[in-house]
């Protein structure tokens, strides 16, 4: 998991000749899919269109830089109509206001998480009150250019840590690094780590409790493209815990497109 400041500004890297490309200027959101879709190019030389990275181009993000196979990676955004589409819409994350669906302002957002293997947007920090909370971005539903719209049980469902973001073993069930390192490292780590699942799990259960029995007005893809809830289907637990298993941008398509 990075957060955007993390990102912007870093160097990127062409693996095959070990040279500096540019430097990521800015994430451009999809807000359908809740992403991260390209990382727009800062070159030193003059240039007449924007350039991008198609994030699923990226091979890695670190510390020190973001690397991709090779400069060819680097698009021309004038030349791809639905990359040029994202960033015309403007949409960003930080020092946007989040509201309830009633209309309760929640907090302004500071920061947003992304899960740097995807690009799939994790979670957002925001300052509530007089202090920083984070929520998940499985109760966003509408990313817009000025305001995040959220349920309206988003204030009974922020969590206090970003890492609570994060499930403590990966979809396949197999133990993340990340995980993996906390249970060497003592008790409490472990402890860390429960309470980690019992926060994905809370996060999960409110999940169902708000869209179950609602109906869905739109085909419902998973990952792969493929329908797996058809439009005017009355969603069961079953369907939400798929949904969960494709990941939060199919939660998020989900929760744009129900109705009682």
């Amino acid at each position: 998991m990075k957060n955007s400041a993390q990102i912007v500004n870093l160097p990127i890297i062409s693996i095959s000749d070990g040279t500096q490309i540019g430097i990521v200027k800015t994430l451009v959101i999809n807000p359908e899919k809740g992403s991260v879709d390209f990382l727009t190019v800062e070159q030193e030389d003059v240039q007449l269109s924007l350039k991008a990275i198609p994030f699923k181009k990226v091979v890695g993000i670190g510390e020190f830089a973001v690397t991709v196979e090779s400069f060819h990676d680097i698009i021309d955004l004038s030349e791809i109509p639905i990359a040029n589409q994202l960033v015309n819409k403007q949409i960003r994350i930080k020092n946007t206001k989040a509201v309830t669906r009633k209309g309760q302002l929640l907090g302004e957002v500071t920061e947003f998480f992304i899960d740097e293997e995807t690009g799939e947007i994790i979670g957002i920090e925001l300052l509530v009150g007089d202090r920083q909370a984070v929520l998940s971005s499985e109760f966003i539903l509408t990313y817009g250019k000025d305001i995040l719209v959220v349920h309206d049980n988003a204030p009974s469902s922020l969590l206090d840590e970003a890492h609570l973001l994060v499930p403590a073993e990966g979809k396949d069930g197999e133990e993340t690094a990340e995980h993996a390192d906390e249970q060497h490292s003592g008790g409490e780590a472990v402890m860390e780590g429960a309470e980690s699942e019992e926060a994905l799990y809370a996060l999960r259960e409110k999940q169902i409790e708000l869209l179950k029995g609602k109906r869905v007005t739109k085909d419902i893809v998973d990952k792969n493209g493929n329908t797996f809830i058809e439009a005017g289907t009355i969603l069961t637990e079953e369907h939400i815990q798929k949904a969960q298993e494709e990941g939060p941008s199919v939660i998020v398509d989900i929760s744009m497109n129900v109705e009682a």
